[in-house]
């Protein structure tokens, strides 16, 4: 990754004179986060086993008549850790061993729900429209063994871990899935969401593997607060988060796998967009690095064939109803991300706003029942 931008974060910090910085990043960000205070042996872990570590709070007002709702959420950008060309069950196990070090951190930091990157226990081999040998990372969502670890370490820790793999459906003819898998922090798992937006755009060839997931919007109530996942692609379809919601769903996690060239402009924006318009907290998760695979592939735009993707730029982040948001981490580092959150911040923001109150549902179901239809007209009107 040389040569490739630490990230935005550095370069304001690097070239922007202290008295103006803090107006600059309240103009980026929202109001400023307070920074929390994490063990010091945490901190001597994380720069032990170099992967960023940073943390911020996201209050709300104290009220006279709810609690304080304090959750603790996490989430982790890696990188691959074994060449693709190593047997499946290398790459695999090296990143096993790579994510549960980094749990093992964010437990000691009191995390109570943490989110992984999309397929974060494999390479993101859908570029290459190969079936061999990339189909054999896909499993059982119940007792495979990325989901039996990850209920062992969701029961040790007393933490939900939301956990996406490829999944191979075996009691619908062992067809694959890009799926959420959602770990109780009793050690069970309590379901699972599908990717409902597969993209067709560049090298993303996801369709050559899995189609459309028929999971719909499912929102998990956990022990901590609801959450639900919106996988990648979904990020650029607003009724994919608004459904979230509708279903109550007080934290949504966008777990993905995206490259410089084709949507980093669009990922600072999306998830906070989606944050502020449904009054929930958000989290975009991005992996990081360069991925080479063993054949070339092209990208049928006429350019020479190649065996990467391009760069994921991770930068993952977590953004409030109230627009605020954390910087994000490393463009080219393995991190993890932590957020204190009050969880009543989100019906303040109702309040205040009230997005949900003028919505007008009922306006746009109308419409969009006829849109759908074959013979539907668009309305426009015209100039005599």
């Amino acid at each position: 990754m040389a040569g490739e931008l630490e990230s935005i974060e550095k370069l304001l910090e690097n070239y922007i004179p202290s008295p103006d910085l803090a107006e600059v990043r309240r103009i980026l960000y929202g109001k400023e986060l307070r920074k929390l205070s994490l063990p010091q042996s945490a901190l001597d872990i994380a720069k032990q086993k170099e992967f960023q570590l940073e943390s911020y709070g996201f209050d709300a007002a104290k009220e006279a008549t709810r609690t304080a709702r304090i959750v603790r959420v996490g989430a982790i950008q890696n990188k691959i850790i074994e060449p693709t060309s190593a047997p499946i069950t290398v790459q695999r196990e090296a990143l096993e061993k790579r994510i549960s070090e980094i749990i093992e951190v964010a437990a000691e930091c009191g995390v109570n729900i943490m989110c992984l990157q999309e397929a974060w226990n494999m390479p993101f081999a859908f570029c290459t429209r190969e079936k061999q040998p990339w189909c054999e990372f896909a499993e059982s969502i119940e007792n495979g063994p990325t989901t039996s670890l990850m209920k062992k370490l969701a029961k040790k820790y007393n933490m939900v871990i939301v956990s996406p793999i490829l999944e191979r459906d075996e009691q619908h003819g062992d067809v694959l899935a890009n799926t959420a898998v959602v770990i109780s922090n009793n050690g069970e798992v309590l379901g699972k969401s599908r990717k409902n937006h597969i993209p067709r755009v560049g090298d993303f060839n996801e369709s050559t593997y899995y189609m459309e997931g028929d999971t719909g919007h499912p929102v998990f109530q956990t022990q901590f607060g609801r959450i639900a996942i919106n996988i990648c692609y979904g990020r650029h379809h607003p009724p994919n988060w608004m459904m979230y919601g509708i279903n109550g769903a007080e934290i949504v996690f966008n777990p993905s796998a995206t490259v410089g060239a084709l949507s980093e402009p669009l990922w600072p924006i999306e998830a906070r967009n989606a944050a502020i318009a449904n009054s929930y907290f958000t989290c975009g998760i991005n992996r990081v690095g360069t991925e080479e695979f063993p054949n070339e592939f092209t990208s049928a735009d006429g350019k020479p064939a190649h065996k990467d993707f391009g760069h994921f730029y991770g930068s993952s982040y977590f953004a409030g109803p109230d627009g605020s948001r954390t910087p994000g981490l490393s463009r080219t580092q393995d991190g993890l991300i932590i957020a204190e959150m009050d969880l009543n911040l989100c019906r303040q923001v109702k309040d205040k706003w009230g997005f949900r109150m003028t919505q007008r549902l009922d306006m746009y179901a109308k419409e969009l029942t006829e849109a759908v239809k074959p013979d539907y007209q668009p309305h426009i009107i015209k100039e005599n």
